[in-house]
């Protein structure tokens, strides 16, 4: 098995995280407790531990979020497509970045109960990913 990644971040209850993780966003249901569940997305596993503690304390997407980067525009459409009609909510309405360039690429955000964003990409152009370094440009253009 090829390595998978692994993130823990907080929720404020299991039952609220289970409903926008596994019947909102299509995760698959792993362990449970009353402190912490484990959820599988697109193969890799994110753990939610139940802390009183906001997780604010940022404005906007940075610097704390996660998320996938599809290898298809398709993958992509298709869980914007179940966000949507999951009427999950959209911390930012899917977009593209740096349209025409190297970098291009299509985004959206969610924000699950918990105050936790998660963003969703494909890339035009697979380079883009871990390459490209002669662009300094790293998320949205300052402005």
């Amino acid at each position: 098995m090829a390595p998978i990644f692994h993130l823990a971040f907080p929720i404020g209850d299991v039952a609220r995280a289970k409903a926008f993780y596994v019947e909102g966003l299509g995760c698959c249901l792993g362990r449970e407790s009353r402190e912490s569940v484990i959820l599988g997305l697109q193969g890799h596993q994110l753990v939610g531990h139940v802390d009183d503690l906001e997780a604010g304390g940022q404005r906007g997407i940075y610097p704390r979020h996660f998320g996938l980067v599809f290898d298809s525009v398709e993958a992509w459409e298709a869980l914007r497509d179940r966000a949507l009609a999951q009427n999950l909510p959209f911390y930012q309405q899917p977009k593209h970045r740096f349209a025409g360039e190297l970098l291009e690429h299509r985004t959206f955000f969610l924000q699950d109960p918990f105050g936790n964003l998660l963003e969703f990409k494909f890339y035009l152009h697979p380079e883009a990913i871990f390459g490209a370094r002669e662009f300094g440009r790293i998320g949205d253009v300052a402005g």
